[in-house]
């Protein structure tokens, strides 16, 4: 006998609305990114923003010290290209296995895929030098702006945290395990910047970007849900509204033809 599969606490998806608001969303915060990406390039080039800047890159590569080195090594390579993927193939099957269904797996999956594609699209608009200091790492082809590394930090980690925070029993375990995993994308972008990739404002939108990425798909794949069963958003369920409607006027007619 098959084991029957647990029930899902979140509403249906309805992939056309999914898909709108998940390629609508990432396309307009590509272009958010962009503009301000640009406006630092263009605009703000020489400026007093630009100038601390090249004092923080400048200040971080005179303080390098052999154990940082090896450090921030180790904190950058936690959202290298290598390490997000092979996490994300194992915690996929983790996630299908603990909760006994894909809906977090391909949450998960959307999160760090969808961060991937917004990152390359801004990266290709702006195309800012890296840092003028030595670089701890080999660069790639891709501009400074924004920081892939964090973002892609804040996208999985992140995703994980809250996953853990809804799942996980005990509390006090949830809330440990998500801690560390919400400190994660800190020490990833701590180490960019140290290890001379990146400028501040690239980490800094690179963190918002993941994190405006991440609530996005939070918000269309995984609403949160009362204790009723309902979700949060009114518009979760497409026609939810239009049913309530009409069950209120279905009523009022039934207790009018009563009267």
């Amino acid at each position: 006998m098959s084991r029957a599969v647990p029930a899902s606490p979140y509403p249906p998806l309805h992939r056309g609305a999914v898909a709108a608001r998940l390629v609508g969303g990432g396309l307009l915060l590509a272009l958010a990114l962009s503009l301000v990406g640009w406006s630092i390039v263009r605009l703000a080039n020489g400026s007093a923003l630009t100038r601390w800047e090249d004092g923080v890159n400048s200040g971080l590569a005179a303080a390098r010290t052999p154990t940082m080195n090896t450090l921030s090594h180790i904190g950058s390579y936690l959202a290298e290209t290598v390490t997000c993927i092979a996490l994300l193939v194992v915690m996929v099957i983790v996630l299908r296995v603990w909760l006994g269904r894909w809906r977090e797996s391909w949450t998960l999956f959307a999160a760090i895929v969808g961060e991937l594609l917004v990152f390359l699209i801004v990266t290709a608009l702006v195309d800012r030098p890296r840092p003028d200091v030595p670089h701890l790492d080999a660069a790639p082809p891709t501009s400074s702006f924004p920081s892939g590394h964090t973002g892609a930090a804040v996208a999985f980690y992140g995703c994980l945290a809250i996953i853990v925070l809804r799942q996980l029993r005990p509390r006090w375990l949830a809330v440990t395990v998500a801690s560390v995993l919400f400190v994660v994308p800190i020490i990833v972008g701590a180490a960019r910047l140290y290890r001379g990739m990146h400028h501040p404002t690239d980490v800094l939108f690179g963190a918002i970007g993941g994190g405006l990425w991440l609530a996005l798909v939070l918000v269309t794949l995984l609403p949160r849900v009362r204790d009723d069963g309902e979700p949060d958003a009114p518009d979760a369920v497409p026609g939810r509204r239009e049913r309530q409607v009409a069950d209120v006027r279905t009523s009022t007619g039934v207790l009018r033809s009563m009267e």
